[in-house]
């Protein structure tokens, strides 16, 4: 049934898989508690046919931590560089990885805005998107969602959970989680894309820098950002209107950021745009 390793995470394992001569992606969990992994298989029912998201086949509960099954992501996972394979491997195009943002904006924006009750992901980072054939971004993993109360906006969360490099300052701060807390974890996410690099890494001289800081102080400085690319790759229009909806994105204050719908937009509008 497991034929090989897709992608280690703390929480659980994803393997791809073979049944009745057909291959799958199985998600199995090892340290989560079962809270999270049911959280996981209900909200994965739940946005299965859109396409935004992995297809959810079903699951076995017969094990200790529960294990499920989904569509084949023929091209893997995202690695922390906003890539896939080696870390130390070349880039995806920019056209591809500007696809990926926006496709990741709109299922974000799909969680906040197509049910009764908005969903908050939580946990919007590179190694919960998975690409299939096509290279079309998939965004996984629900364990750490939360379905707010009908006609609240946000909440006060018990214990703060999500992944460090990516964690909203102000939810960080006081508990409040809220659509902008997926707002500020994507704008991680672009940086990311973007730049190529982690959103923790070791900088000049051996200083470790979380991305979000090390690009404001590059432009404090007056400094120029670089961006990730090929010689034969650079769009340096889109490349900084995307760095500006990033930042906004990454703004202190939620009041100050963007909503899904809006970021999805205008990333479909960088897209569309003519490169100067």
């Amino acid at each position: 049934m497991f034929c090989c390793v897709l992608s280690h995470h703390e929480q659980f394992i994803w393997y791809k898989g073979v049944i009745e001569d057909r291959p799958y992606a199985i998600k199995k969990f090892c340290k989560a508690s079962k809270l999270q992994a049911y959280n996981d298989i209900v909200l994965s029912a739940r946005v299965s046919n859109y396409s935004g998201f992995l297809k959810f086949i079903g699951c076995c509960l017969e094990f200790r931590f529960p294990v499920l099954v989904f569509e084949n992501p023929e091209n893997g996972v995202l690695n922390r560089r906003g890539s896939v394979g080696s870390e130390e491997g070349s880039l995806l195009p920019w056209s591809v990885r500007l696809k990926i943002a926006k496709e990741v904006a709109v299922a974000i924006t799909y969680l906040h805005t197509a049910f009764p009750r908005i969903i908050i992901h939580r946990d919007v980072k590179q190694r919960n998107v998975l690409l299939d054939k096509n290279w079309n971004a998939k965004l996984t993993d629900f364990s750490l969602s939360v379905t707010l109360p009908e006609g609240k906006t946000w909440i006060e969360a018990d214990v703060v959970m999500g992944t460090v490099g990516y964690l909203d300052p102000t939810y960080l701060s006081t508990n409040l989680l809220s659509e902008y807390t997926d707002v500020f974890s994507f704008g991680i996410f672009m940086l990311v894309l973007l730049m190529g690099r982690p959103s923790f890494f070791y900088g000049v001289n051996g200083v470790h820098w979380n991305i979000l800081d090390y690009v404001k102080d590059l432009r404090e400085r007056g400094e120029t950002v670089e961006f990730g690319y090929s010689s034969d790759d650079v769009r340096s229009g889109q490349m900084n209107m995307f760095l500006e909806l990033a930042l906004r994105c990454c703004e202190e204050r939620n009041e100050d950021r963007p909503k899904m719908i809006l970021v999805a937009k205008e990333i479909k509008l960088i897209e569309r745009s003519l490169d100067c």
